[in-house]
């Protein structure tokens, strides 16, 4: 009983504070356009892991994180830097490239290693039993970090996402904001895994994105239901054994689907 009590809090801890700053870099995400690059810059890290492991060094410790930040960090100059002149090639085609150089290069590197494709599937899924208080705790203070960072600087960061910043600084402070977007990847990969710290970060934003554009409405909105969603999938997980990062995408899933319908139906009552 103690035990199931101790595992869920840390899950609490982890869900209230992951669902709040990965809703506000999600709703610069989905408002500037580039709604992959979190997931390549997920799959960067996971390849960090996975290629930590090659050289024997096991997932959730701290060399494994130095690889996957030193991975995410390449991505990150690439998603600030790497940007089509011609017109005709949006840079959201550079960001799906990258992704699927990252998954390409995953595979490549499992399929050396010894049950190599279980590593894989770990990076999707996640590995839950990593998830402990000293690691939560490192967590919850890196978060804090960056919030205060984005708090700090959140008009240049707003200005560049509606079109009203400095093209000359542009691309700086792109790579600061993809810098950040990669660290808390790095953070939370190992643990929820690819598939669970992309929805994190679109999904909450997207419902938000549903029912208003004001920054402040919009981060309490879907760090609310981000949040409410994640507790019922966690429940789900924990009473019906399920897979945990799979039954939180699917709960999240649930959540945007039903905030989809609602959206529809408070349109049409206002015509």
């Amino acid at each position: 009983m103690l035990g199931s009590f101790g595992f869920l809090s840390i899950q609490i801890v982890l869900l209230l504070v992951v669902t709040s700053v990965h809703t506000y870099l999600g709703l610069h995400v989905i408002r500037r356009g580039i709604v992959f690059s979190d997931l390549s810059l997920d799959q960067l890290a996971a390849l960090g892991v996975i290629v930590g492991i090659g050289l024997g060094i096991e997932g959730g410790t701290i060399g494994s994180y130095l690889i996957s930040f030193v991975a995410v960090l390449a991505g990150s100059f690439i998603l600030a830097y790497v940007k089509p002149r011609n017109k005709n090639i949006p840079h959201e085609a550079i960001i799906g490239i990258v992704y699927g150089l990252a998954l390409v290069a995953s595979i490549m590197v499992a399929d050396k290693i010894s049950g190599g494709l279980a590593y894989v599937t770990q990076t999707l899924s996640g590995v839950m039993l990593w998830a402990n208080w000293p690691l939560v705790t490192t967590t919850v203070i890196a978060y804090l970090l960056l919030a205060i960072f984005h708090f700090r600087f959140r008009n240049r960061f707003i200005a560049i996402t509606e079109g009203r910043g400095d093209p000359r600084n542009e691309n700086f402070w792109d790579l600061l904001f993809f810098v950040t977007l990669g660290i808390i990847t790095v953070l939370i990969v190992p643990i929820a895994g690819v598939l669970l710290a992309y929805a994190f970060l679109m999904i909450p934003a997207a419902i938000a994105t549903l029912f208003t554009k004001n920054w402040k409405n919009a981060l309490r909105l879907g760090w609310s239901v981000g949040f409410v969603a994640s507790m019922s999938g966690l429940m789900a997980s924990y009473h019906f054994n399920l897979p945990y990062g799979p039954t939180l995408v699917m709960s999240l899933g649930v959540f945007f689907m039903g905030a989809m319908v609602l959206s529809y139906f408070t349109e049409r009552s206002k015509q």
